[in-house]
């Protein structure tokens, strides 16, 4: 059983999780002068917790994923409602067996999403919102739409809504230009259904639309964690890419269509690796003959190198070399056998 917990500050922290740690990811849009004072504040919170993962700020708002006994978690969300201005944030929650990250990681950066650029996000501003029921019934009966997935092509890739097209941008800087070829070959009058894995992006993508003059722009309120959570695995293919040591996962417990495809043979494959070459580091699909075959890593010139890793089928993603060794002599034996 694969199971969702979308919980707000009205809901009862009350979850039938069966694994020992929950995974708590979640956004929140809100102005914060001075984001360091946060910075420290969730450091002191935090302090000799039991708590990994990565949570930035910016003086737009916060974006965090987290994992942690769940006790812990809802200490944690409490304590977050009471700070100023996050009242109202909402947290997608998931159980899991281990911890999902190596370490905790709490900093600010410039902006929340990396645009390079600043975007208004005041409502008229932005796409409106949609339930995920509201998203799923106006993808059903909207003949005259494009349903946009703004996410990164490799997560894209691994899952995505039957018929989403995604953006040829390599990075979100370049997704400004891609509007203007999207207006130049779309009517503006069309509906534009938008999705992301949690729903950030789409706060600040859809503003670029809006400024192209793109009318009707609909964002998937909760992105994809939410639509699983509620409208279980309707009209979504393959798995879901996240950003932490999982790598991919359902996004309901509904069974779907394998669309990942291995790097190396081109099978059916649902799982990221991280290349066990650490001057390498490219994250593939791969299924697991290959995984053994090339020893983790992605081409065979990769296994020569002098910085590998030894290859482990179930440590995704590959770890630091003194994760698996007390010295390099023990890595270069471990590495041998």
């Amino acid at each position: 059983m694969f199971n969702t917990w979308i919980v707000q500050r009205s809901s009862l922290l009350e979850f039938d999780n069966k694994l020992p740690y929950l995974v708590l990811a979640y956004y929140h849009i809100t102005k914060l002068e001075q984001p360091e004072l946060l910075v420290k504040a969730h450091k002191a919170f935090f302090k000799d917790k039991d708590f990994k993962g990565r949570i930035y700020l910016a003086k737009d708002g916060i974006n965090g994923t987290l994992s942690a006994p769940k006790e812990l978690v809802c200490e944690y969300m409490q304590w977050l409602w009471s700070q100023p201005g996050f009242d109202n944030a909402e947290f997608k929650i998931q159980e899991f067996e281990d911890h999902t990250f190596g370490k905790l990681t709490v900093k600010t950066r410039p902006e929340l999403v990396a645009l390079g650029f600043e975007v208004p996000l005041d409502e008229k501003a932005i796409g409106a919102h949609l339930s995920p029921k509201e998203w799923r019934e106006m993808y059903e009966t909207e003949e005259n739409k494009v349903v946009l997935d703004v996410r990164n092509d490799y997560e894209w890739e691994l899952g995505h809504f039957e018929g989403s097209e995604s953006p040829p941008c390599k990075t979100f800087k370049d997704f400004d230009d891609y509007s203007k070829e999207l207006k130049a070959r779309v009517n503006p009058e069309t509906k534009v259904l938008m999705c992301c894995t949690g729903g950030i992006r789409c706060e600040f993508f859809s503003s670029l639309l809006k400024q192209q003059g793109f009318e009707h722009v609909f964002q998937l309120q909760g992105g994809i964690i939410k639509y699983g959570a509620e409208e279980k695995s309707k009209h979504w293919k393959g798995k879901l890419f996240v950003f932490d040591d999982r790598l991919s996962i359902p996004i309901s417990d509904e069974k779907t269509e394998v669309i990942g495809k291995c790097h190396h043979c081109n099978k059916e494959a649902e799982r990221y690796y991280n290349c066990a070459n650490m001057d390498c580091n490219e994250l593939f699909l791969c299924c697991e003959d290959c995984l053994k075959a090339f020893h983790g890593c992605c081409q065979d010139s990769c296994q020569k190198g002098t910085r590998v890793r030894p290859y482990k089928l179930a440590c995704t993603p590959f770890r630091k070399w003194y994760t698996y060794a007390k010295s390099k002599e023990e890595l270069n034996t471990l590495r041998a056998t």
